[in-house]
């Protein structure tokens, strides 16, 4: 192929006791898949229609880089989340159906610039410059599927310089894996490559220049930065 200029680098991000590397094509995000943080938001749960938005596949930073102090911004938020990666597609899925195209699982931040969402709700307008901006998606190393034991049970954390910040369950998350993706495959066409962060727990909360956080689905991944 005879490009009219340089092709930008795939994304990707590392797995778990491997040398290779996972490529990403997209990121999908669901929105109050957490009662408590839907609440300390002031919004409602509408488990009829799940909500969703995008990062951009180049906003992903992986292996532990710092992450640069978004422009634009004077509060800029930590939402931590399981992320899934998928290895096959579809649409139009049932559950069951969905749920095999989980390759692997992971730890992430959906960084959020707070106060341009709080500007963009006010006038009713959409979030992509509060969501969708440089280095909003820090995640971890991905461990394959059949590597990782992930069930209700299973704890998502984030400590910020030491001091614990989220922690809940998976079990608490309003729409499951499997739903989350079923109700994605019928607005795209889910392919491999493809993340899914699967929603934050209550305690958000703002990030300043000079903090550490430490992420972790415990047992499975963890995932440590520095805001800079």
């Amino acid at each position: 192929m005879n490009y009219a200029i340089v092709p930008p680098a795939i994304p990707s991000l590392p797995i778990t006791g491997s040398d290779q590397r996972f490529p990403v094509r997209r990121v999908f995000c669901i929105g109050r898949n957490y009662a408590e943080h839907a609440r300390e938001m002031g919004a409602t749960v509408d488990k009829a229609t799940p909500m969703f938005f995008c990062k951009p596949a180049d906003a992903v930073v992986s292996d532990g880089a710092d992450i640069p102090y978004p422009q634009a911004t004077a509060d800029l938020h930590h939402e931590v989340e399981m992320v899934v990666a998928l290895g096959a597609g579809g649409r139009d899925l049932a559950p069951d159906a969905a749920a095999a195209l989980v390759w692997g699982y992971g730890v992430g931040l959906d960084l959020t610039r707070r106060d341009l969402q709080a500007q963009a709700k006010a006038k009713g307008h959409p979030w992509d410059v509060a969501k969708g901006f440089d280095h909003s998606a820090p995640v971890s190393a991905l461990r394959p599927a059949g590597e990782a034991t992930v069930d209700a049970q299973t704890v998502l954390r984030l400590s910020v310089n030491g001091a614990r910040r989220q922690q809940a369950t998976l079990g608490e998350m309003v729409h499951d894996v499997p739903h989350i993706l079923a109700a994605l495959s019928t607005l795209f066409e889910l392919k491999p490559g493809d993340l899914v962060f699967t929603g934050t727990p209550a305690g958000v909360a703002a990030l300043q220049r000079g903090d550490r956080f430490h992420a972790e689905l415990v047992g499975v991944t963890e995932l440590e930065g520095r805001i800079v």
